[in-house]
């Protein structure tokens, strides 16, 4: 299998990450506040310390969750001394809607590596650019399931993306918010440099590789097995 795109694991689960991070497959974690939420934790500080000292040589992006800009910069910079191989994730607009530019470059001029997240689109991308120098580490997360969700193609917007991020050798284009296994494929396709991929389809790419007729083989052996399980029993007269 080519390792082109890299695979980052989606999850603040404690102990899936200890998992995961033994995993050669998994080159870097993500998270944001409502996988830390759904992971039952109550210190952000505190929990995302514990994440990045058990992944201490690998990126993990941390998100800020102020709303208000000099707030975000604030936390921003807090996040971005918690470790060295911290990446702290900025949205791209508030919950207001306001364009993030000059927060995006104060925080990039600051040298803090950066995920720009809940991005759609390449126009989007291309405001990022404009803000951003050609040294500092940056992410752009580009949200391809949530736009397969609402009937919308991503693949266009991922590769306009990808073409417009090619003159920043510091910039990096994410495939966000995974669906299924073959999402991996269509972004080693675009050359996608990243995708954040959640602990269970990381299990099933693990097993790329099947032939159909092995396929077709163990589908039946388990229609078959769960039919006995159940004790399912059809009247023949």
């Amino acid at each position: 299998m080519s390792k082109k795109t890299k695979i980052f694991c989606d999850t603040a689960e404690i102990n899936l990450i200890r998992k995961f991070n033994k995993k050669k497959i998994v080159q870097g974690f993500t998270t944001n506040p409502s996988l830390m939420r759904k992971a039952g934790a109550k210190n952000y500080e505190d929990y995302s310390r514990k994440i990045l000292k058990i992944c201490n040589n690998k990126p993990v992006s941390i998100e800020v969750f102020a709303d208000n800009p000099d707030a975000i910069i604030k936390q921003a910079v807090l996040i971005s001394k918690w470790a060295k191989n911290v990446y702290v994730k900025i949205p791209i607009i508030n919950s207001k809607g306001k364009f993030l530019g000059k927060v995006i470059k104060e925080l990039n001029k600051k040298n803090i590596n950066l995920n720009i997240t809940a991005v759609y689109t390449s126009k989007q991308t291309k405001k990022i650019l404009n803000n951003i120098n050609k040294k500092s580490k940056v992410i752009i997360s580009i949200f391809a399931g949530r736009m397969a969700d609402v009937g919308k193609n991503p693949i266009p917007e991922i590769k306009k993306s990808i073409d417009l991020a090619k003159k920043y050798k510091n910039v990096q284009i994410l495939w966000a918010s995974v669906r299924e296994p073959y999402n991996f494929l269509q972004a080693e396709q675009l050359g996608c440099h990243i995708i954040t991929v959640p602990p269970l389809i990381i299990e099933k790419i693990e097993k790329f590789g099947k032939t159909f007729n092995a396929l077709t083989e163990e589908t039946v052996k388990t229609f078959l097995i769960d039919s006995k399980k159940s004790k399912f029993l059809i009247k023949i007269i």
